[in-house]
């Protein structure tokens, strides 16, 4: 039996009654949840589903279908609401899906009919529709799939990652016994559920604690889209649910130590705010510890179940991911990249078993302490014109860490002077993004300043195929869709930093 699932029943016996998911306006108890994973399980397994996609908002129903089938031992496929109408078509050919729960039905039945795919309902299960899928070719999983979570990487077709059970949970456990998870918590998900580490350190964890999940629709918790976020309102849902942790993307925090530097108290239940996804500035953590906010850096990738390495309550160093968690092991190539061994994936969906220990394409070290430092890409990684090594992602988080600039891309291969492609925060002018920059090269060497910017026409996100689901920059489609406005920074040396 899985030892999440042992973990529910466990509690559902001792302690029936203990909340274990709160949503909008209902709750699910122990004993409950225990009772409806059992029989939604037998429901999914008389259906002889192959391969199951769910597509849904944040709640309830996302986390008892997600468990229901770990019960059933059918493999599920989350998609994330972002993903345009092409990229879910991709995803249930891709994977072979043959059923799906949803609760937009309408946005489904459109598309499958737009794609000329043969569907019926099978009515409602746990509030959401379930809907049979015909003639979709059967694809081969590999021995042992659990979950298939897809990452868009740097290209617009996304890649199933194929996930064990015994695999997330090594990664639950450890951010268990990391984070010092205890029954009396209350995490808060202010991600998607469909976000891998959300899904596994916003569920499993709490429930392998015997703590309570508070599910809301994420449009409650401020985020919209793939990129915006109302802190008002995430705000009020952490003192709404007297969250005492939650998981962040850094613009998140970002948001977060603005408002409470502008006065807004942040909840004092909060005692654990694991941030990740994307590189975070040192000043911005800084920040935020100064103004009582307890977050820890974390590193991690879908390829190895989500989280590689945290900072935690015990073993925190500043400018460092933390310690790696201990199911695993960290070694590195002759160039510096990371390569994890030891909770891996099993393969990209309909590609070869992957390399061992998993090359993960990020440059760092260990220090003599043990922690992990990130310095950037390895295909990021770019050389000017006068031979200088330039991580940008270093660039970027100096850059992020004023109010003025809600994101950046810096480019420079081969060239005499790093540009940077920047999307400017509402309220703010060119002249408040001119002295952001040039804050940021006060900390900076010579060859990593940045001399000239651009404005972008819109944020970096999902849904424009310019960032990935988990917050990193897809730099190739950045400069494509900039590539003259960056040629211009050259030419005519427009906005130069003065």
């Amino acid at each position: 039996m899985s030892i999440l699932l042992k973990a529910l029943h466990q509690t559902a016996a001792c302690d029936p009654e203990r909340i274990a998911l709160q949503g909008a306006g209902s709750t699910f108890t122990y004993g409950e949840l225990d009772q409806t994973i059992a029989e939604s399980a037998l429901c999914l397994n008389a259906l002889d589903i192959r391969a199951l996609g769910l597509l849904a908002n944040n709640g309830l129903p996302w986390a008892q279908a997600d468990l229901a089938a770990l019960a059933a031992n059918i493999p599920l496929v989350p998609l994330p609401l972002f993903f345009s109408p092409a990229q879910i078509l991709h995803v249930i050919g891709d994977a072979g899906l043959d059923a799906l729960l949803t609760d937009q039905p309408e946005l489904v039945e459109s598309l499958l009919q737009h794609a000329a795919i043969r569907f019926h309902h099978l009515g409602e299960l746990g509030g959401l529709h379930l809907i049979r899928l015909q003639g979709i070719g059967v694809k081969t999983l590999p021995p042992g799939t659990a979950k298939v979570t897809y990452t868009s990487g740097t290209t617009g077709a996304p890649k199933g990652v194929c996930l064990s059970l015994a695999q997330m949970e090594s990664v639950a456990v450890s951010l268990q016994q990391a984070s010092e998870a205890q029954a009396s918590d209350r995490h808060l998900c202010l991600t998607p559920l469909s976000t891998l580490l959300e899904n596994i350190g916003g569920i499993y964890t709490p429930l392998l604690a015997g703590a309570r999940t508070c599910l809301l629709p994420l449009q409650d918790v401020g985020l919209s889209g793939a990129s915006s976020l109302d802190v008002g309102r995430m705000l009020q849902s952490m003192r709404a649910c007297e969250a005492s942790s939650a998981i962040m993307a850094p613009q998140m925090l970002h948001a977060l130590v603005a408002a409470s530097a502008n006065g807004a108290p942040v909840p004092n239940t909060l005692r654990f705010v694991a941030v990740g996804g994307a590189p975070v500035s040192p000043r911005l953590l800084q920040r935020a510890l100064q103004q009582g906010i307890p977050v820890f850096e974390g590193y991690g990738l879908s390829e190895c179940a989500s989280v590689v390495a945290l900072n935690t309550p015990q073993d925190h160093q500043p400018g460092s991911v933390g310690r790696p968690l201990p199911h695993l092991a960290i070694s590195f190539s002759d160039t510096g990249e990371i390569l994890v061994s030891g909770s891996t994936f099993l393969g990209y969906l309909g590609q070869e078993q992957p390399m061992q220990p998993w090359p993960t394409g990020d440059l760092g070290y260990l220090d003599e302490q043990g922690f992990l430092h990130l310095t950037g890409r390895r295909k990021s990684l770019f050389i000017t014109s006068f031979g200088r090594n330039v991580a940008p992602e270093w660039v970027e988080r100096e850059l992020t860490l004023h109010p003025a600039i809600a994101q950046a891309a810096v480019f420079g291969e081969a060239r005499p002077h790093n540009v940077a492609v920047i999307v400017m925060r509402d309220g703010y002018s060119d002249l408040h993004v001119n002295a952001a920059v040039q804050m940021a090269n006060q900390v900076l060497p010579d060859y990593a300043r940045v001399s000239a910017w651009v404005l972008a026409d819109a944020a970096f996100s999902a849904t424009n195929q310019q960032q990935t689901a988990n917050g990193r920059l897809k730099r190739e489609a950045i400069q494509a869709a900039y590539a003259d406005a960056i040629e211009s920074l050259y030419q005519e040396e427009i906005n130069v930093v003065f």
